[in-house]
């Protein structure tokens, strides 16, 4: 079962749609009881970063997610801001990440962007599957993700990233480290491509 955490931040309704025209089946999860019931998990995020971590913590879900993921190793996939708050912490704001995948959470450099109005990295943009990875398995990558953001996940090792995109130069836009994923992007506004990637968490 895919459990779709509700902490009250990302876009859960139009992942649950995925999911339920996939035939895949998922659970919204709002208590952390139910957190046990998943076989995978997927965390939403949209907004600042401390407001985003601090949902987390209100909600009661964090410590038994930590639990899950690190102790049990459940596999997750973060998106956006659910992405972020995996790493150690971020220039937005003063609160500590979770701390799963080390890096940290970083503003785009406008003077290195041409493009106006320079932030928020608004649209479409294609990703470079630097690992060549299952979860990008069937996706057109020319075809690209979309993006909503200002801030992006500077990884301390290459080796935790698992796609790149090009923005006033390259930036990590998804990580991993074994059962753990997270995309910068929007996969649940990204089209096929974005149910496509769904699926292939769901089957990993």
């Amino acid at each position: 079962m895919i459990g779709i955490i509700d902490y009250g931040s990302g876009n859960v309704q139009a992942i649950a749609t995925i999911y339920k025209n996939l035939n895949i089946y998922y659970q919204v999860i709002t208590d952390a009881s139910d957190l046990k019931k998943a076989d995978k998990l997927v965390l939403p995020g949209v907004g600042a970063f401390d407001a985003t971590m601090q949902q987390l913590i209100d909600s009661g879900l964090r410590d038994e997610l930590n639990t899950l993921v690190v102790n049990k190793k459940v596999p997750i996939l973060g998106i956006c801001v659910g992405l972020q708050v995996m790493g150690f912490g971020s220039d937005e704001g003063k609160l500590p990440g979770l701390g799963w995948i080390p890096g940290k959470v970083k503003k785009f450099n406008e003077n290195k962007i041409e493009s106006k109005p320079k932030l928020p990295h608004m649209g479409w943009n294609t990703i470079k599957d630097i690992q060549n990875h299952n979860l990008f398995k069937g996706i057109d990558s020319d075809f690209g993700f979309y993006f909503v953001h200002s801030f992006y996940f500077e990884c301390e090792s290459r080796k935790n990233i698992l796609a790149s995109s090009n923005y006033g130069g390259e930036f990590t836009s998804a990580v991993y480290s074994d059962h753990i994923f997270g995309t910068q992007f929007h996969p649940e506004k990204s089209h096929g491509n974005g149910v496509m990637l769904f699926k292939n968490f769901a089957q990993l």
